[in-house]
């Protein structure tokens, strides 16, 4: 059963041929046998997800029915969850049992789908490689020596080990598609505004998206279903009306008009890779659709903007965690000043605490205009320059990252070497669109992961080129040797 996607076990359950419960209690069984070898789950919630199971079972018994009724799932460690820990993988909040459910989880749980935990993550969402988690880090299950991808690292390997079906991630630099990719996962990153950010512990509130993440396309959709939709309790949720995302993934791709970023091939990208992202240019064309080379001159300023903008919110987001009224607070503090001192510099790890740094720097007196308001307006350039792609195009291809999975510590002292690893996501993010990773092939038996960008709310299109191309293609499809 742990080999069947999400619209499997959807049909399965349906015509009865196993039941939510018994999926659950092969799932948590796998979760205890194999995660110490991943470290992909910082909470299993066992009692919760048998309770879960035997509900939708009985729904399903009383004539209910529904895609994603009984069928399990993972959070990333920052959705939070009524009753159960939410630590966003942070000594801070190791201690924290957040006391409702975020939108996402409670609109997935309304649903019928079964909590079989929490997952690991970068500390706060912040990282490339799921390194910084204070819970340990996340192993590749293509090469246990190697890195996931981050920040939702800990959703991807539990996925693409079978560990559950699908999982949530969210996406604030391609904390979605990287790891996505460098697993040989299916992830996407909603239009900024499509899914609720509340009850989503923030790291940067103006490029945090959450999203999902599964095998393949078909799935994707079929998540994102129940994720998507106006929340009045979210300032920034856009009301826009959802369509049915698995209605449009059969349409056909003739004539559909795919721009190839220039910029995307200089000498960064692995040619390996390169050579894997033109084969699926290649198996695109096969199915009708027009290749068209475009530029994003921008796109050279994407990365300092970046490190600028999202720790700068990241200091201002992170400043309620202090010691005084949740949280971790240090022993014995002297005084006000000295529990502030202690608790920040105890509780949060050495990455966070560069960025939390960085970003009151840039926000500084002196400093705000030189740094901080010349990163808008780059990333207004930045926006600029999609939207007049997108009026010569539909969707934009390329490379998801321009290296394979790199081994666990390789980077960790060269932190500008993992930001650069977030080149050709993290514009998706400044500009609020909508991005899907998918796989598309190997290389030394890492996997490589090809981007689509899309026109905002057009996350159908992105489903529909990643389901036509995983028709063709068995990339999706392979399974990590062990698991």
């Amino acid at each position: 059963m742990h080999q069947l996607t999400l619209a499997e076990i959807a049909r399965g359950l349906a015509d009865k041929s196993f039941s939510a419960e018994e999926l659950t209690t092969t799932l948590l069984a796998r979760i205890k046998s194999l995660d110490p070898q991943l470290n992909s789950f910082i909470t299993v919630t066992e009692d919760l997800a048998m309770q879960q199971a035997r509900a939708a079972d009985a729904r399903r018994a009383a004539g209910e029915s529904g895609a994603l009724l009984g069928a399990p799932i993972a959070h990333k460690d920052l959705f939070c969850t009524q009753g159960v820990r939410t630590s966003c993988a942070s000594k801070m909040l190791d201690n924290f049992t957040a006391p409702y459910d975020a939108t996402v989880v409670a609109k997935l749980a309304a649903a019928g789908m079964v909590t079989l935990g929490k997952t690991n993550m970068d500390e706060f969402a912040m990282g490339s490689a799921n390194e910084s988690s204070h819970y340990g880090a996340v192993k590749n299950p293509w090469n246990l020596e190697h890195v996931p991808g981050g920040s939702s690292g800990g959703s991807a390997a539990a996925v693409a080990a079978r560990l559950t079906p699908v999982a949530t991630g969210t996406d604030t630099g391609g904390s979605i598609r990287q790891p996505a990719a460098l697993t040989s996962l299916t992830g996407l990153k909603p239009t900024y505004g499509r899914v609720s950010r509340w009850g989503m512990i923030a790291y940067a509130s103006s490029l945090d998206q959450g999203g999902p993440m599964a095998r393949s396309a078909e799935d994707c959709a079929l998540l994102l279903q129940g994720m998507a939709g106006f929340d009045a309790n979210d300032s920034t949720s856009i009301d826009e009306p959802v369509p049915d995302y698995s209605a449009s993934l059969e349409a056909s791709l003739q004539g559909l008009r795919i721009g190839i970023p220039k910029e995307y091939f200089g000498a960064g990208l692995d040619p390996r890779i390169a050579e894997q992202v033109q084969a699926s240019i290649q198996e695109l064309q096969k199915l009708g659709a027009v290749i068209k080379e475009i530029s994003l001159p921008n796109m050279q300023h994407a990365i300092a903007a970046y490190y600028v903008i999202a720790p700068a919110e990241a200091s201002s987001n992170l400043s309620r965690f202090d010691g005084v009224r949740f949280g971790y607070r240090c022993d014995n503090p002297k005084d006000l000043t000295d529990l502030y001192k202690r608790s920040r510099g105890e509780g949060f790890g050495v990455e966070v605490q560069r960025r939390i740094m960085v970003g009151a720097y840039a926000l500084s007196a002196g400093y705000y205009d030189a740094y901080y308001l010349k990163a808008q307006k780059i990333r207004r350039l930045i926006k600029n320059d999609f939207m007049a792609a997108f009026e010569d195009v539909d969707l934009i291809l390329g490379p998801t990252t321009p290296n394979l999975a790199w081994k666990l510590g390789a980077k960790g002292n060269d932190p500008v070497a993992a930001y650069l690893e977030d080149v050709y996501t993290i514009t998706a993010n400044l500009a609020g669109l909508p991005g899907l990773s998918m796989p598309a092939g190997f290389v030394d038996g890492l996997p490589v992961g090809v981007q689509l960008l899309a026109p905002y709310f057009q996350e159908a299109r992105l489903l529909n080129v990643a389901h036509r191309y995983q028709q063709v293609t068995d990339w999706h499809t392979r399974a990590p040797n062990g698991f």
